[in-house]
């Protein structure tokens, strides 16, 4: 799905999209912005499935699988893997946009409620890096592997080698190499992620994340996507937390960690986001109409919260009592 679709609130079928969708436009002079919070009772946990974007396709696969009784990994890794096939997206798995070399490079995590973590870092000719990661999470003492040794471990666990440049990312290649010039772009597919987050029935959270990373980046760049702490964090006791933007703001501050360690400290969801945004807008006062930062977050019970420096991030939430696309707030008016 085309990240430049994701300004308006998507109507599904089917699917009841919450008439409220409108931007929720944060002033930073505000700190009264009230959560985002999924309808519980106080001590009842809410099963659910979000991430970053105007995914449906995804978080409606993930939420198939924790409404059938399937585990929270489960529905990650599946809802991850729908936008890793999803040519058009030109920001996760076949389709990416590739580095200033023509190559595409994948970057993706899984980590799960027992705290174990699994990621691959600069894959490439392997369509599912979020099946890698899980794959070396559960069958390697590892946590993390790069390269040419994660396309070798991937081949030999069965995936299959293919080329996922398509025409329609070589054709954009292609243009950009004229000029060559980079400059990152609020809210468009060359700086996107999709980071998901879900709660099963049994209460068990788990996340993942899963990119090609920044369009016609130096070859060999890593961001924020696949790393501990920064791209994504869960725990199982307090909640989970991730981010999309621009990688290198969110590795400076673990974001991920950083909102759930809020959490632990008694912050909701929404606050913890808030607070996360604002370290980084702290460290970049003189630059922040030249990059975007966007978290989700949920707690145990199945609360969540949704912040970002910019307007325009949206994020894709499914429960049973509601599915629904919306806008974040933000730090940053819109004047």
């Amino acid at each position: 799905m085309k990240r430049r679709d994701f300004l308006h609130t998507t109507s599904l079928t089917g699917i009841a999209v919450a008439s409220g969708a409108a931007l929720m436009s944060c002033d930073h002079k505000n700190k009264e912005q009230k959560p985002v919070v999924s309808t519980s009772e106080e001590n009842e946990i809410t099963p659910i499935a979000i991430a970053t974007w105007n995914v449906p396709e995804a978080v409606n696969k993930a939420w198939e699988v924790i409404e059938n009784g399937g585990s929270a990994l489960d529905a990650v890794e599946q809802g991850c893997r729908v936008e890793e096939a999803n040519e058009e997206g030109q920001s996760v798995g076949v389709g990416g946009l590739p580095d200033r070399d023509g190559n595409v490079t994948l970057d993706a995590c899984i980590m799960n409620a027992e705290g174990d973590y699994g990621a691959v870092v600069y894959l490439q000719n392997i369509k599912h890096p979020i099946s890698v990661a899980r794959k070396v999470m559960e069958e390697t003492p590892h946590v993390l592997m790069a390269g040419k040794g994660a396309e070798q471990f991937a081949l030999s666990s069965g995936f299959e080698k293919e080329n996922l440049l398509t025409e329609a990312s070589k054709k954009a290649w292609e243009e950009w190499k004229v000029t060559a010039k980079y400059k990152p772009i609020i809210n468009i597919e060359n700086h996107d992620t999709i980071g998901m987050l879900a709660i099963d029935k049994e209460g068990n959270i788990s996340g993942g994340c899963t990119t090609s990373g920044l369009a016609y980046k130096m070859a060999g760049r890593v961001g924020d996507s696949p790393i501990i702490g920064s791209g994504l964090f869960v725990d199982n006791e307090i909640g989970a937390a991730t981010a999309t933007g621009m990688g290198e703001e969110v590795l400076k501050t673990v974001g991920s960690f950083l909102i759930v360690e809020l959490m632990r400290q008694g912050r909701s969801p929404q606050q913890a986001c808030e607070e996360a945004i604002e370290r980084i807008v702290a460290k970049n006062k003189d630059r922040l109409q030249d990059f975007q930062v966007a978290y989700i977050a949920i707690n145990k019970k199945g609360a969540t919260g949704a912040h970002a420096i910019h307007s325009g991030f949206s994020v894709t939430s499914y429960t049973a009592e509601k599915q629904e696309i919306y806008n974040s707030s933000h730090y940053l008016s819109d004047s």
